[in-house]
């Protein structure tokens, strides 16, 4: 459903002046600028992407009133269930993704985790560390700064801006469809010095199954009316991705 014209604005007072469907959409694009150099661009840069993380975890209490905050879903849910179904889903749905790049594609480099064990050992200090601090070292904040950030800005913020102009349906495909699309950085998109090249049809599978989860994270944000669930949901999806990753791909993902 459109938001209400008599609704309260979610912005704090001083900025209740600016389109709130324009203002993600434009924040939406620096985050993902942010993204693809973090991801794709030097290692100097990388530093981008962990800030684009905490500045999206950082927007309801800048740009959002108590209100605001509320009605994006940063609201506990009651009880335990809503966090067993969360992890749940997330678990199911990193094992569903596993489980079918393997199907089609095997250990090679068209395996969405492939790529992203690869991306592993591009950033990461693996000099002297064993497989299993390496798993600690990496998955950890994978935890927590992706689940916090992302569900906060694509399932909070994003998708409660847009429900001002769109309805709930179509809100949740265009973040999903956002969010799909900058998980291209880390299969499928590929960036040198002198080309960008895509590789299509893993690159297109890839994006359909990061939909697909974004809709499910949606989802548990809408039952629960909540984004904590989402959060534990994204976290148990990361958790399950590395440990699949470490415990199948890391030896056979290249240097």
């Amino acid at each position: 459903m459109h938001s209400s014209p008599a609704s309260p604005s979610p912005l704090r007072p001083a900025l209740q002046a600016l389109s709130f469907p324009m203002l993600a959409l434009l924040l939406a694009c620096a985050f993902i600028a942010m993204r693809v150099m973090g991801t794709l661009g030097p290692l100097s840069l990388f530093w981008m992407l962990p800030l684009s993380f905490s500045m999206m975890a950082a927007l309801p209490w800048i740009l959002l009133s108590p209100y605001g905050r509320r009605s994006i879903g940063l609201q506990v849910p009651s009880g335990k269930a809503p966090y067993a179904l969360a992890l749940t889903c997330g678990v199911a749905a990193a094992l569903l993704c596993f489980t079918l790049g393997m199907l089609l594609y095997g250990a090679t480099m068209d395996n969405w985790f492939v790529s992203i064990a690869t991306s592993f050992r591009r950033t990461a200090p693996t000099a002297g560390l064993s497989i299993w601090m390496l798993h600690l070292m990496i998955t950890v904040p994978a935890c927590i700064f992706s689940p916090i950030g992302e569900e906060i800005f694509f399932r909070g913020v994003l998708q409660n801006a847009l429900e001002e102009k769109l309805s709930v349906r179509s809100s949740t495909c265009v973040e999903a469809g956002l969010f799909g699309l900058v998980h291209l950085c880390h299969h499928g998109l590929s960036v040198t010095a002198t080309d960008v090249s895509l590789n299509v049809v893993p690159a297109a599978v890839w994006v359909a199954l990061m939909f697909a989860t974004a809709c499910l994270f949606a989802w548990l944000r809408r039952r629960h009316a909540s984004l904590w669930p989402a959060m534990a949901a994204h976290a148990a999806f990361n958790l399950t991705m590395n440990a699949v990753i470490f415990q199948f791909l890391w030896p056979t993902s290249p240097l």
